[in-house]
């Protein structure tokens, strides 16, 4: 019998040190953003939100982009509320539509004279073959093309702010599938898969933080891409993760929401980030990317033609 209880003692002290694992650490940084403007794209909902009540808290001036004008609003309280800051604002920004892109970008500039963080965080996940509203397929165009474009008609109010940060999430799946992205077939027109066109979404940015490091070198500007952790949110929607059966892999190997943010929040506010660019992060942590997130030449293309498609000169 003792040794049934010892095994047992040990089977779930095992257990809790593995879910502690899986929840990853925490930023540690007690940085001020009081005079600082934050521009957070898909907060109203999972690490995007949290991250906003993160940096509000902090006493940064944050406005939230979301497509869903009703659930921004929610969220804008809960923001709100949560944080002590009404310094909080929510703009209208649909990353499937260039000229919702441009749109929000205008309102930004008219409205904010600087923006000391931009994280570009709002996307989809392995959702059936669908376009954007300029002919793109779904997840390149609303994870990639949006947010290339918002971050290039951002860059002179960001240089202008310097020292600023450009923060891209992507995924540790930017390692999975073919590991290259399909010039040939960039639409997945061809064939489609909806993880293989997750996967190459988040391949393009971290190939694009790697080129746009390069273009804001001397600028005081910095850009890095990070991998949140496997977390519990709305983007698992169209994917079996969000099956009932699914649960309790969930409760006991993903991050919530709240710690997903973790990552997000060190690029954005972590001293020891200062002056670091064209890195990829995890759990708070720089760590190598993929062979295919590392191809230079790669990372070039992938600009010139996003350049091309969101109609922007070289």
């Amino acid at each position: 019998m003792a040794a049934q209880i010892a095994v047992g003692a040990a089977v779930v002290v095992g257990l809790c040190a593995g879910k502690k694992y899986f929840q990853g650490p925490r930023c540690q940084s007690s940085k001020s953003l009081q005079g600082k403007t934050v521009v957070i794209t898909g907060a109203n909902t999972g690490i995007g939100k949290e991250t906003a009540v993160d940096l509000a808290a902090r006493g940064a001036r944050v406005i939230i982009g979301c497509r869903n004008l009703e659930k921004g609003t929610e969220a804008l309280k809960e923001i709100q509320d949560r944080s002590g800051n009404r310094n909080v604002f929510l703009e209208k920004l649909d990353l499937a539509s260039l000229e919702s892109v441009r749109t929000f970008a205008d309102k930004i500039l008219n409205s904010e004279p600087r923006v000391d963080i931009l994280i570009n965080n709002a996307g989809v996940m392995a959702c059936p073959y669908q376009k954007t509203q300029d002919g793109f397929e779904m997840q390149f165009g609303v994870n990639h093309l949006g947010h290339f474009l918002l971050t290039l008609l951002l860059l002179d109010r960001l240089k202008s702010s310097q020292p600023s940060r450009i923060i891209n999430v992507s995924s540790s799946a930017h390692r999975m599938g073919t590991g290259k992205i399909k010039f040939d077939d960039i639409h997945h027109e061809k064939s489609y898969s909806s993880w293989g066109a997750y996967f190459d979404s988040k391949l393009a940015n971290v190939l694009f933080t790697r080129e746009l490091s390069k273009h804001l070198e001397g600028t005081h500007v910095t850009a890095n891409s990070l991998h949140p952790g496997a977390v519990t949110t709305e983007l698992q929607r169209h994917s079996i993760l969000s099956s009932p059966i699914m649960y309790p892999l969930r409760w006991y190997m993903f991050k919530t929401a709240e710690q997903g943010a973790q990552t997000s929040i060190y690029c954005a506010v972590a001293e020891e980030m200062e002056g670091v660019s064209g890195k990829y992060l995890r759990d708070c942590h720089i760590v190598e990317e993929s062979k295919g997130a590392q191809d230079d030449a790669a990372a070039k293309k992938l600009w010139e033609v996003s350049l091309q498609l969101v109609g922007l000169e070289k």
